[in-house]
């Protein structure tokens, strides 16, 4: 096998310009991609710098179920201070609590896909 990396993740989203609005006003992500095709939108989300991306993908795109995907994990440098920001803009966060592999807190974006953040234990 010679897999290097993941390109994208779906993120199957009923509404894509508030899925937009979420990743990148409040989680900071940065559009990757964002073009009109025939099936419909392809909007691609990221942190800065990364080399996976999110593609909010919505009605139509795939058959998806807006709100399923589960157990996305997101590496912060400062797990507590993004839970005060998500809950500052209304967000419900569970967490942060401590762990063998780090500090860990978890959210849902707008449509319920599930999320968490982690700030990995030094080792």
């Amino acid at each position: 096998m010679n897999i290097t990396h993941a390109s994208f993740v779906t993120l199957p989203v009923s509404d894509q310009d508030r899925a937009l609005r979420f990743y990148r006003d409040l989680l900071s992500f940065e559009v990757t991609a964002d073009l009109d095709l025939p099936q419909g939108r392809w909007l691609q989300v990221a942190p800065k710098g990364a080399q996976t991306v999110f593609t909010l993908s919505g009605p139509g795109m795939g058959g998806f179920v807006a709100g399923s995907a589960r157990g996305i994990m997101l590496v912060t440098t400062d797990v507590d201070a993004d839970c005060a920001r998500l809950a500052e803009a209304g967000v419900a966060v569970e967490g942060p609590g401590e762990f063998p592999w780090g500090r860990m807190a978890s959210f849902a974006d707008p449509d319920g896909n599930g999320l968490m953040l982690l700030t990995e234990a030094h080792q």
